[in-house]
């Protein structure tokens, strides 16, 4: 049999083969997890599938392998150093807790199974999955007792099952029983958040105060109530935050329920032995990652290798580990979400048919204009999505003249981006809508959307408050790229990797500047067309430009000067700019303006870049007035004249600074 085979260490090949297939969910818990692995390797075997899962297990080992040699680097010296930065991090995510909110997570138990069995009550008790030979989009309790599970092939479902029981999926219907369960949703919280069809986020904080009640009472009304109104049943999870309350509505499934009291012991003791697969963002390949490199299987662990992780990750992955592994998690209400894009996406069996891919296509166009025009949609770029057989990704996007709507203009343009990709054998096929009508006018309104003013700082004047003095942000990461940008506005110091990504240098046009620190000495090297790479002593981030000191290679550079040849630039440098004093004062005017108002703080630079050109468009045209005299004689007025408009010319060009000076020249 092939599941006898063995690896060169001597395990058989079907127990070291992990698929999203594997991994137990609700109502798994006494499944045979070995015959389930046996089955899935062998039906899977030989497939384009299995192939795939082949190439990204070998991808995963490879970043195992080279975490582990960086790992392997760090001496003593460097451990200390990174556990200093952990406990600043840990100790300023401790101050961050809120205990205050009590956050509800309702989950409906087996939803489209659910659906169907009360449109079709002769499969109850039986096992039975919702979807087809090809995929399953979900199974019942009594199915998930055999391993079968939701995003399982049919055909390994039936192997597993052999009595397992197909139904077709029907989303009209799921749809109209998810809009039931979110009327009783609305009861509690009209600002809950709709995680998909069939789960949700409710803040029951101000209902508890309300009536005076424990939010256990407010979780079994909720369910008896969602039960009342469709018949169908559900499991909750209450916790002082979103992230802790979706394990938790997981751990009494189904139909139960589950309280995390709002005290810091019970959250710690919660998270102490708590698998961190459970975690919401932590998937397979970061799972992978922190078992085989540091050790990690608890969330508590993710304290005890916080050294490891600031090391080895980027700060915004490093917080997020720290944060697990002290429980927390989001805790605010967003009163406004706007919808950024629509899409519709089907799978099927893998197919070179044009016909049948351009019937698909139009099936797909018809369901998004339906979606759009039901919200009131009009979008302007159109994005198509292929997988191919071998199980490859591919998507091709296209930005309108007009906002569309209709299916005749989706299905229009998908054609053309179809037709670019022909012949092609896929086996998925989606199209997505973005770029919406009054996307740029509700941008800055939507509190839950990041701007690009969340990742920009103005030096590091806020460290300064630090209890950790000695650590600084970039050493989260070892040689930490920071990219320098001389703008209007603000200097940026952009952090430009994926989570799990190594040293990577950004690609910019003209140049990039990358600084490290190596043996306490500040370095920048800045690499462009030419390659050439420079060395200075420390630099000073400022609002419009960035002084630099030291020498660069070939070119002397001045405390003040902005690498600019040019005498009215070097004057203009040379002024005072704008620094938030301890991230709080305006070093010009002296007005206070906290860190979070971002917005306030951006207003305010311009208007001190307003004053500034302002003055300086005053000075020139005072300098350009023509100074005539009545008793001149024409020639002398005519040779005056002919000065000031070459002296106008000149000092109109040195208004504007051309772009290549921003930009150190070899």
């Amino acid at each position: 049999m092939e599941g006898t085979e063995t690896n060169g260490d001597g395990v058989r090949a079907w127990q070291s083969y992990h698929t999203v297939y594997t991994a137990a969910k609700a109502g798994m818990e006494g499944v045979d997890k070995e015959k389930v692995q046996r089955v899935v390797y062998e039906m899977s075997k030989g497939s384009k599938y299995f192939q795939n899962e082949e190439r990204k297990d070998a991808f995963i080992k490879q970043k195992i392998d080279n975490l582990r040699i960086q790992c392997a680097k760090l001496t003593q010296t460097d451990l200390a150093h990174y556990q200093k930065v952990a406990d600043r991090r840990i100790v300023e995510l401790e101050a961050s807790r809120d205990l205050s909110r009590i956050w509800l997570h309702v989950d409906m138990d087996a939803f489209y199974a659910a659906v169907e069995t009360l449109s079709n009550p002769t499969v109850k008790g039986k096992p039975m999955a919702v979807g087809s030979m090809s995929m399953i989009s979900t199974a019942n309790y009594e199915a998930r007792k055999f391993g079968v599970r939701a995003a399982m092939p049919g055909f390994i479902a039936r192997k597993l099952c052999p009595e397992l029981i197909f139904v077709p999926t029907d989303f009209k219907k799921y749809t109209y029983y998810s809009d039931l369960t979110r009327k009783v949703f609305r009861r509690y919280d009209p600002n809950f958040i709709a995680g998909s069809l069939d789960e949700a986020y409710l803040d029951i904080t101000e209902v508890c105060k309300e009536r005076n009640v424990k939010s256990e009472e407010i979780a079994q009304e909720l369910r008896a109530s969602v039960c009342e109104e469709t018949g169908l049943t559900c499991s909750a999870g209450m916790a002082p935050n979103r992230l802790l309350a979706k394990v938790c509505s997981d751990i009494n499934k189904p139909n139960g329920q589950y309280v995390l009291p709002n005290d810091r012991m019970a959250v710690m003791t919660f998270v102490s032995s708590l698998p961190i697969r459970k975690i919401g963002g932590i998937g397979k390949v970061t799972e992978h990652l922190l078992k085989g490199v540091f050790g990690i299987n608890t969330c508590e662990q993710m304290l005890e290798k916080s050294s490891y992780l600031c090391a080895l990750f980027s700060q915004a992955t490093a917080d997020f580990f720290c944060s697990v592994g002290l429980g927390l998690g989001q805790t605010d209400s967003p009163q406004v979400r706007y919808r950024k894009s629509i899409s519709n996406e089907r799978t099927f069996s893998a197919t070179e048919d044009e016909v049948l891919l351009h019937k698909r296509l139009v099936e797909l166009a018809e369901m998004l204009s339906a979606d759009m025009q039901k919200e009131g949609l009009c979008g302007r770029t159109l994005t198509l999505k292929l997988k191919t057989a071998s199980f490859e990704v591919r998507t091709r996007a296209v930005t309108l003249q007009k906002y569309i709507s209709s299916s005749e203009d989706i299905l229009k343009h998908a054609r053309k981006l179809l037709k670019a990709e022909l012949p092609i054998s896929v086996r998925l096929i989606g199209l997505r809508v973005s770029q919406f009508i009054g996307d740029k006018c509700s941008a800055t309104s939507d509190p839950t959307q990041k701007t690009i003013t969340n990742f920009i700082t103005l030096g590091d004047v806020n460290r300064n408050c630090s209890s950790f003095p000695d650590v600084a942000d970039h050493d989260f990461v070892s040689n930490a790229e920071t990219d320098l940008s001389i703008d209007s506005r603000q200097t940026s110091q952009l952090d430009w990797r994926g989570p799990f990504d190594g040293n990577h240098l950004s690609d910019i046009d003209y140049q990039s500047c990358t600084v490290w620190k190596n043996d306490g000495v500040e370095e920048v090297q800045t690499s462009s067309n030419d390659a050439t790479s420079s060395r200075y002593s420390g630099f000073t981030e400022v609002l419009g430009s960035t002084s630099l000191q030291g020498q660069f290679e070939g070119i002397n550079v001045k405390n003040g000067s902005n690498l600019l040849e040019d005498e009215r630039l070097n004057s203009c440098c040379q002024e005072k700019t704008m620094l938030w004093l301890n991230d709080y004062k305006c070093s010009l005017c002296g007005i206070e303006l906290p860190p979070s108002f971002v917005e306030e703080r951006l207003e305010h630079s311009d208007f001190h870049l307003a004053e500034k050109l302002q003055k300086e468009e005053s000075r020139i045209h005072q300098t350009s007035l023509p100074s005539q005299s009545r008793g001149q004689s024409q020639n002398d007025r005519i040779t005056r004249q002919s000065k000031s408009k070459r002296q106008k010319l000149s000092q109109k060009e040195g208004r504007y600074t051309p772009i290549d000076y921003f930009f150190v020249k070899k």
